[in-house]
């Protein structure tokens, strides 16, 4: 049942006076749809949602970088301390991560003052030795890392050696003698990682955005009593020369300019047995390499 207005039912479609006029349209209930205040405020919850997704995206992708790159190091500091504490001399395949290696060292005199000191590099292409650092058998002499011995032997250096003679000494006033202190750094890039990134890959662009990092070498004979009596001194001497501890500290990533991330991570092990100094290749260049499980009687 319906009523009439103007010569039209409610069910039939307004006049165009009607329409001018301002009459109000009953919409059909089957017809109902969002009004623009509820479409508001879902599309304001939606935006909320979507910043605080969008605000945790970045944080999951740096989580995931730093894991992958603590892995990356791990892995590759396995590699470096097997081979340094077994003194291994074979490894040529690290010339294609190794590519530079720097010591920063500071000579002392026979009661332990600074009197100077000097940086020597190390590249695949050229060397760099400071005066003053003793050689084998001319002064300033040494050879590029070209090949694994020579970068095991350099980064085998101990902290302490004789200014004179370049031989291992338990620390810097050993016997009244000048000693040298060496501060050795590499720089690698990563050892492991993506194969696109590893030889015979020789795009530089690629070489470049590969992972690198630093690692410091620090050789260090194990800590002992200095204050003790002069019959326990002597056991201590023994201890030093045949007992070694090894610690490579890890600073990664390696920027362009030089510096270093946050990332940081040290690992140290205990090496038993004699520090060999050697000059293998008859360069002058001075190489240290562990003897594991052979040992020697202190002088």
């Amino acid at each position: 049942m319906s009523s009439a207005v103007g010569g039209t039912s409610d069910a039939s479609p307004r006049s165009i006076s009607d329409l001018r006029s301002g009459a109000r349209i009953t919409r059909p209930s089957g017809q109902s749809a969002f009004t623009m205040v509820e479409i508001a405020i879902c599309l304001a919850i939606i935006g909320i949602a979507l910043v605080a997704i969008i605000g945790v995206l970045p944080l999951g992708i740096n989580v995931q970088k730093d894991n992958r790159e603590e892995t990356l190091i791990d892995q590759d500091a396995t590699v470096f301390i097997e081979n340094i504490r077994n003194g291994a001399r074979g490894l040529d395949d690290l010339t294609n991560y190794v590519f530079a290696i720097t010591n920063s060292w500071t000579s002392y005199d026979n009661t332990g003052k600074p009197n100077g000191g000097g940086v020597n590099g190390y590249s695949y292409a050229n060397f760099s030795v400071a005066p003053l650092y003793p050689t084998a058998t001319v002064p300033s002499a040494g050879s590029p890392i070209t090949n694994g011995m020579n970068i095991i032997g350099l980064l085998s250096t101990p902290e302490y050696i004789n200014a004179s003679s370049g031989a291992p000494i338990p620390s810097l006033v050993d016997g009244g003698i000048s000693s040298i202190s060496n501060h050795v750094v590499a720089y690698v890039r990563s050892l492991s990682g993506p194969a696109t990134e590893k030889p015979p890959q020789d795009n530089p662009i690629i070489l470049g955005d590969t992972f690198s990092y630093k690692m410091i070498c620090n050789n260090v004979p194990v800590a002992v009593d200095t204050n003790s009596v002069l019959g326990v001194s002597a056991y201590n001497r023994q201890l030093t020369v045949n007992l070694h501890e090894l610690r490579l500290t890890f600073l990664w990533p390696l920027l362009p300019n030089g510096n270093t991330g946050n990332g940081r991570h040290t690992f140290a092990t205990t090496v038993a047995g004699q520090i060999v100094q050697t000059d293998v290749n008859g360069s002058g260049q001075l190489l240290y390499f562990f003897q594991p499980q052979s040992f020697t009687n202190a002088p």
